[in-house]
This record gives structure tokens, sequence and C-alpha cells, in this order.
């Protein structure tokens, strides 16, 4: 597991040293302006050479604290770093850049280091380990890559807090009943190996609806002990029926070939990109709640979120906002809100002024902090609430 807690350290100490070099900054200015009247004053250069010292320190520790921060956040992302550059060599916009980065960096730093420390004082507690293991099922168009997590930060916060978490490995772009065979028989092979009665399955998006198939048509039923959905168009989404309607099949097709063939040379076996969509459709959906029936055994819960607006969301899971807004409401960039519920137990999630939460901040997609939603320790607390219910 990665030492997050020195690169936190190590960000930490960066900006500490672009305060330092602030100080030193303007200790330079004064000194200057001091130097410069005192030599106008009595011809006397002799105090050019402790200013110049003092530049060079400050030019000095500025480099080591930007590279530092540069290096160890991820909080900067690519714009602020890109302006930074940019703007670097601008007076007066190059010390505005700086106090962004330290308030961002800063505000990172005692974020993730409290995060540690909360980890360290329950890592003896494993709020975590649930009765079953953890099963992390994605959404469409995505797979389970091994140095890009589709959830982000979250199963590495899960793990240092006990859990047990495996992957559903299934194809990015399939029917529903085509990944939930792939899943019944990834849940088969993790049970074997295991030797666990049953797994907790949590599953986002159109994996939600994978597993609720795979749990009602295959034969594993009873080796689900929970499902929670998270953010799944359990009822559709009406703007894809619309889209499929509006939208020419030759353009469709074209679309879809792309895709098909990219995700082939990712590793799908024989991926279809026109059955995932049309899965996700509001008359897909409905006929689906029709036929599979919730199996009696099996808990089963569902979370989904609000985005506010779209440019609160981060590309590209925010650009559709709008528009689901016009035929489904409220929702998540995607997903509308009367789509998500599903089970014994709902929960909405939203985060207080204009941010909202979006389809890919549920799974920590952007890596990003939001202010108001933890979401790594939304998860943790979501699987030690599954602990207390004996899953």
């Amino acid at each position: 597991m990665k030492d997050t807690k020195g690169r936190y350290r190590l960000l930490l100490a960066g900006n500490i040293i672009l305060c330092l070099f602030l100080a030193v900054a303007a200790i330079a200015v004064w000194r200057f302006i001091v130097m410069l009247h005192y030599a106008i004053t009595v011809h006397d250069f002799s105090h050019l050479l402790s200013f110049l010292l003092v530049t060079a320190f400050a030019f000095v520790i500025f480099w080591v604290g930007i590279i530092i921060v540069y290096v160890s956040s991820r909080q900067l992302g690519f714009k602020v770093r890109l302006w930074g550059i940019l703007l670097g060599m601008i007076p007066i916009a190059n010390l505005v850049m700086l106090f962004i980065i330290l308030l961002i960096t800063g505000k990172e730093a005692k974020t993730e280091l409290q995060k540690c420390r909360l980890n360290e004082s329950r890592k003896n507690a494993k709020i975590c380990q649930t009765k079953y293991p953890l099963l992390l099922v994605h959404g469409v168009f995505f797979r389970d890559f091994k140095h890009f997590n589709y959830w982000g930060r979250i199963p590495d916060e899960l793990i240092k807090n006990g859990a047990s978490v495996y992957y559903g490995n299934h194809s990015s772009a399939a029917s529903v009943d085509g990944s939930a065979k792939e899943l019944e028989q990834r849940i088969l092979q993790i049970v074997q190996e295991t030797g666990s009665e049953k797994l907790n399955v949590i599953a986002h998006s159109k994996g939600g609806l994978d597993m609720r198939v795979a749990i009602a048509k295959t034969s594993i039923g009873p080796y689900v002990a929970s499902l929670t959905t998270i953010n799944t168009p359990h009822r559709g989404c009406e703007f894809a029926d619309y889209l499929l309607e509006k939208i020419p099949a030759s353009q469709q097709n074209a679309i879809a070939s792309t895709y098909n063939l990219a995700a082939k040379k990712l590793g799908d076996p024989d991926p279809d990109f026109m059955a995932a969509v049309k899965d996700l459709t509001f008359s897909s959906c409905s006929k689906l709640n029709e036929t599979i029936k919730d199996v009696p055994g099996v808990y089963y819960q569902s979370i989904g979120s609000v985005l506010s607006r779209p440019s609160a969301g981060q590309f590209p899971l925010n650009m559709t906002c709008h528009l689901v807004h016009l035929f489904d409401g409220k929702n998540d960039g995607l997903v509308g809100e009367k789509s998500f519920p599903w089970g014994n137990h709902f929960q909405l999630l939203s985060v207080p002024k204009k941010r909202g939460i979006s389809h890919g901040d549920m799974i920590d997609l952007n890596r990003e902090n939001l202010d108001g939603f933890d979401v790594r320790e939304f998860y943790v607390q979501l699987v030690a609430d599954l602990k207390k219910k004996g899953f």
C-alpha cells in the first residue's frame, strides 16, 4: 500500500517552503527599496551583495517549494498547474496564482494528514472487515484496469479499514444479460478461491442492473448477501430513448463501430456498444422491472446523488446534465433522481451551496476532494454499516 502519509507530509513541507519564499521575497523587496534610497542619497552601493544573496536564496527556495507541490499534490489539477506556469513571469498575476496554489495544497495536506490520523486511530477496529468480502462492479464504458482504478481512492481506503476487495472484471460494453453472465462466472470464481459463502456487492451505474439480473437469472443468487447500487438507472434514462430516436442509424452504427474497435484493443472480448446503450433506456428498464424480481434473502439498498449544474461537475460526465433535466428532472449529470431508488433503503446525496455530486464523483473518478462530501469516508461508513447488519 502506498505511503500516503509520507506523500502529504512532503506536500505540507512544500507548502511551508513556498510560504517561507513569500516572507523572504517580502524582505528582499523591502531591503531593495531601503538600499536604493540609501544608495541614491549617499552614493554607497556596498550593501548590494547582501541583497543579491537574499534574492538568490528566495529564488532557490521558490523552485524547491514549487517542484515539491507540483509533484506531490493531487488536487492542483492540470489547469492550475498550467496557469501557474503561464503566469509565472507576469508580476502580480504570478503572486495571485501562488496564493491559489498555496490555498489548494495547504488544504489538501491538512485534509489528507487528518485522514491518515483517523485511519491510524481506528486501524485495530477494522470497521470495514465485513463477514463476506466486497465485490466492486463497474458501470458501462469502463474496465477494471490494473493501473487506473475505476473506483479512484475508495478501494485503498476500504482496505486500510479492514475490507477484502475484489472487482467484477467484466466487459465495458455489453447487454445487461451478457454482463450478468460474466459476473456470474466472476462471483463463482471468487467464492471458490476464497471459500467464502457469499459476497457483498457494491455496483455503480449500469453495474447495478447487471447485478440485479445476475442475482435473479443466474446461479449466483445464493452467493450474494447484499447488493448496494450506486447511481444506477433502475428506471432507465428517458433522454437515452430520445437520442436513439433522433440520431440516425448510420451515425449510431459509426459510433458503435469506433467504440467496439477501441474496446477490443483494451481487452473486451466482444464489446457491444449499442446493446449496452439500449439496455439503459426507459423502455428497456421498464420491461426489465416487470420480469426481474428481487431474490429473497438478499439485502438490496440504493444510493443516488444530484448535480446542481453542469459546470459544477467535471468533464465528461457532466455534459448531459441539462439534457437529462429536460426528460428526467434533477440528475447526477447522466441519471435522473427518480431512477435511483431500489430495495430496502434509499439515500439521496448532495452537498451545500451549488456544487452537487456528479455520477463520476460517486466513484471518485477525478480523485477530487469536495467540500461537504468525503467520498472515501462515505464508502467506509457504508461498508461499516454492512458489517453492523451482519453482512
